[in-house]
């Protein structure tokens, strides 16, 4: 199994344990809010660094395969332009989802805001980083199934992908939950915003752990 895939497999468990234990309420009893608005900026670390290294995946991705089998592989590029590959699209869009979310979770830690400021700062980056996140789980489902709709219950990538997708999707109804209304000063839906953070969690910790055994299988 290469290395850069484990790698990237104990980043994202990681990351997505960050998010999954956050939003608890016995956590944040036990540890305060503030070492939870910590937890979070630390998760999303996490997983901009596993974000990186699948860019760098895809960046790297091999373009030829010769007559006996084998790959063409050249010297390790941080960073390549290659817009005809669906997986460089899709990694890079998530990359930069991770990246609102360091902003996000960072700004998030200071609680002092205003209605308006709390919008702006900490709601829009939450906001933009789920879509990059449903956008860039959406075009690795594509790239996995080559369209929309087929079901490949024993395929182990498709697995990795839909649950991608599906923490995606919690991830993005935690973001309308988090909105904070101007009348009030409330979020929109509590529940719904740490239930879907803890749900998203979950699902992008077991497609993360299942990175492992789909790169052997492959290999």
């Amino acid at each position: 199994m290469p290395t850069r895939t484990w790698w990237i497999a104990v980043l994202f468990c990681i990351g997505s344990t960050c998010f999954t234990v956050g939003p608890l309420p016995v956590y944040e009893q036990w540890v305060g809010a503030r070492w939870v608005g910590l937890t979070f900026f630390v998760g999303s670390i996490f997983f901009t660094s596993a974000s990186y290294l699948c860019f760098v995946e895809a960046c790297n991705a091999p373009d030829a395969v010769v007559t006996d089998g084998t790959k063409h592989h050249g010297p390790l590029k941080l960073v390549s332009w290659r817009p005809h590959s669906i997986d460089w699209w899709s990694t890079g869009v998530q990359l930069v989802g991770t990246v609102y979310f360091n902003v996000m979770t960072f700004l998030a830690m200071y609680d002092n805001w205003d209605v308006h400021q709390e919008n702006r700062l900490v709601w829009r980056p939450d906001a933009i980083g789920s879509i990059c996140f449903l956008i860039a789980s959406y075009l690795a489902w594509a790239e996995v199934c080559h369209s929309a709709g087929r079901l490949r219950f024993r395929d182990l990538s498709w697995w990795v992908v839909v649950l991608n997708l599906a923490g995606s999707v919690f991830f993005g109804l935690s973001a309308i939950g988090a909105y904070t209304l101007p009348s009030s000063g409330e979020v929109v839906d509590l529940w719904l915003d740490n239930a879907g953070t803890v749900l998203g969690g979950i699902c992008f910790f077991i497609a993360a752990a299942m990175l492992v055994p789909e790169a052997r299988t492959d290999r």
